[in-house]
């Protein structure tokens, strides 16, 4: 797979979601049948980008308002 997103924004490459890597038991690293025992943010040229594993960021908490804020 292209490791370009669909809406076509560039993604560095990262083990922790190439299709190749699986995360190891202790969650500190990468298995790579490739190229062993690797970091997360480390990448190498065999890096296929799979949209299962990326993890998508939490949306930000909105403050709560009340109706003081928005008198004049």
């Amino acid at each position: 797979m292209n490791s370009k997103l669909l809406n076509k924004k560039r993604i560095a490459p990262a083990c922790e979601y190439c299709s190749h890597g699986t995360v190891s038991p202790d969650g500190k690293s990468v298995l790579c049948p490739k190229k062993g025992v690797m970091r997360y943010n480390s990448s190498c040229r065999r890096f296929s980008y799979d949209p299962l594993k990326r993890q998508p960021k939490m949306p930000m908490e909105l403050p709560e308002f009340d109706l003081t804020d928005f008198e004049l």
